[in-house]
């Protein structure tokens, strides 16, 4: 049965990308905008977000009605922009202030790995393309999709347009990505998400499973870690920002600071949320 339904969405969604290389980005974005705002909030997904709303304390109807239709316009932005990452690699279309470029070259500079975090804002895929556009050396930790039919395609984009080095969620990638760190490559990775293997820490005050595994490689390799957040411009072009980053070379690599650093990182990821919550993707059951 699984298999059927995941049959039926990929013929659509194939369906749906082949109109969309049809027609350029801007009238795209405009349509899939509409459609998934009738759509999304016809189906279960928008439950998740009125729950994970009042765990963040959100409450005033108007705010929470507007980051909900910001949600489900910038998925459908998001679902056409896939179809045009070659146009992001061509020209320049996130742009970058003046700390954030002066923090690129200073990793440069160091050559020293760094582990890169962030959250699902915007078009998240952008983070890993746009560090790899700046001539970083760099691995992207990805979460596989669960339709079987639409995943290879996925990784092919990803892997063509966004980062070549694509490092598959698990302990396998777990392998994957020390080998990474230690021939010199960076991590980037999302870690706003539930993970089985996470441990439970406080996420806007309610306790969430959270993946620990910057802070053990940050603590074991005795790396950096920098938050990056991106967010979507009212022109639909796009802004990234990197802040300073986290030093972890004369921490001891003990359970007490891996712990303590995912808080910190978990921090992080409620403070860029916190700046315009309409650009975070709030239909994931994060608290589940």
């Amino acid at each position: 049965m699984k298999t059927i339904k995941y049959l039926i969405q990929a013929i659509f969604i194939y369906f749906f990308f082949i109109l969309i290389s049809i027609f350029r980005i801007k009238l795209s974005r405009n349509i899939f905008s509409l459609l998934f705002n009738f759509l999304g909030p016809l189906i279960k997904s928008n439950k998740i977000i009125n729950k994970n709303l009042d765990i963040a304390k959100i409450t005033d109807k108007i705010k929470r009605e507007n980051i909900i239709k910001n949600i489900w316009s910038n998925y459908g932005k998001v679902f056409v922009e896939y179809i045009f990452l070659k146009s992001f690699i061509k020209d320049k279309k996130v742009n970058l202030n003046q700390n954030t470029i002066k923090i690129l070259e200073a990793i440069k500079i160091k050559n020293k790995p760094v582990i890169f975090i962030s959250g699902h804002f915007a078009n998240f895929e952008l983070m890993s393309l746009e560090l790899n556009r700046q001539n970083l050396k760099l691995a992207t930790i990805y979460r596989p999709l669960n339709n079987f039919f639409l995943n290879p395609f996925m990784e092919y984009l990803r892997r063509k347009y966004i980062c070549k080095n694509q490092i598959k969620k698990g302990m396998s990638g777990l392998r994957h990505a020390v080998s990474f760190l230690q021939n010199n490559t960076s991590i980037a990775l999302m870690v706003d998400q539930r993970v089985s293997e996470g441990n439970r820490i406080p996420f806007f005050n309610e306790k969430a499973l959270t993946t620990t595994l910057p802070a053990q490689l940050a603590l074991r390799y005795k790396i950096d870690i920098v938050p990056v957040y991106i967010f979507r411009d009212i022109d639909d072009s796009f802004s990234m920002e990197l802040f300073d980053p986290i030093k972890t070379e004369n921490l001891i690599n003990s359970e007490e600071n891996k712990i303590q650093l995912t808080i910190d990182l978990n921090k992080f990821i409620e403070k860029m949320i916190l700046k315009d919550p309409s650009q975070w993707i709030w239909t994931h059951n994060r608290w589940k």
